[in-house]
């Protein structure tokens, strides 16, 4: 691994797992995430990961217009990496998932590397009424389904948005097999190091949340990337914090926000976006670790730079 001399934050600030019956504070309409957005900079973020929602229901959606609402608004208030997501939401197709990135033409998108079952239904139980018709079989429809990475789709979305517009990826990674994937795809010469591995873990369906889990992904990137790559850690719910103050003293980067965990510390809701970041932004503090800056993120990870985008 290519450790890095400042540690990069990015910051998930809605994604398409959480609905709005679980937090009040989860970001929604476009406002919201703009001022989430600018939050989460503000605190110490230099990427920001985005999808869109609908601004009536709050259920996941691939409009472009949504994207192209609150993109160019952010930019005005921040120098922050935008990272669009090419993941979407459940039932997206890949077409759809992609809208937002040929419109934008971002310099950073994720890009999940396998298929997988990527399950929610389990988080049903917990909640008793819902504000929104859309929420509880969205989430019951998890048990009986995929979402789809085929080696197929991942060719073409590094052909069609990586190698048309220069954009680089955050390639996650929720389990050791997508590693190998992304290796295939480096062997084949359609990716330019350095990759940004992103890994992911305690998602229902991907690896676990164990210290054990977090270094068996890292010794097999370092076996499989040598110094090509470089880490950062996300992991789902109780685990946030405690992995990526482990990723963090290990040389790796961090990624935090509502996408990824709604709280704060054990039942206590996070408010916002920028608490979460700060947070994290206070623990690598006291351990003498410095945060990148947005300027210093697109250097280390080779980006194109904000004036290379669509918005």
């Amino acid at each position: 691994m290519t450790a890095t001399p400042k540690v990069i934050i990015t910051c998930a600030v809605t994604g398409s797992i959480h609905t709005p019956t679980m937090s009040p504070y989860l970001p929604i309409t476009p406002n919201e995430i703009v001022e989430a957005a600018v939050g989460a900079a503000e605190a110490g973020a230099a990427v920001i990961h985005l999808h869109a929602r609908d601004p009536e229901t709050g259920k996941p959606t691939p409009d472009p217009r949504l994207f192209m609402d609150f993109l160019p608004r952010i930019k005005q208030q921040t120098d922050a990496v935008m990272n669009i997501s090419t993941g979407g939401g459940l039932k997206m197709s890949l077409e759809e998932r992609l809208e937002a990135a040929h419109a934008a033409r971002p310099e950073l998108c994720s890009l999940n590397m396998g298929s997988m079952n990527f399950a929610l239904h389990h988080i049903v139980p917990k909640y008793d009424t819902w504000k929104h018709e859309w929420e509880k079989p969205y989430l019951e429809g998890t048990k009986g389904g995929i979402v789809s990475n085929t080696f197929e789709q991942i060719e073409r979305v590094i052909v069609e948005v990586g190698q048309a517009y220069g954009t680089k990826f955050e390639f996650e990674c929720y389990d050791v097999s997508h590693l190998y994937t992304l290796a295939h795809f480096l062997d084949r010469k359609l990716l330019t190091p350095p990759l940004f591995v992103q890994t992911i873990f305690g998602l229902l369906g991907g690896i676990g949340a164990s210290p054990e889990d977090m270094m068996h992904m890292r010794r097999t990137a370092d076996r499989l990337f040598g110094r090509d790559y470089l880490w950062s850690i996300l992991a789902a719910g109780k685990h946030q914090m405690g992995l990526c103050t482990m990723g963090a003293v290990m040389g790796g980067n961090v990624r935090v926000g509502l996408e990824d965990s709604l709280y704060l510390a054990k039942h206590k809701l996070a408010k916002s976006n920028a608490e979460q970041v700060a947070k994290i932004r206070r623990i690598l503090d006291e351990l003498s670790l410095e945060v990148a800056t947005p300027e210093e993120a697109r250097t280390i990870l080779k980006l194109k730079g904000g004036n290379e985008v669509a918005f």
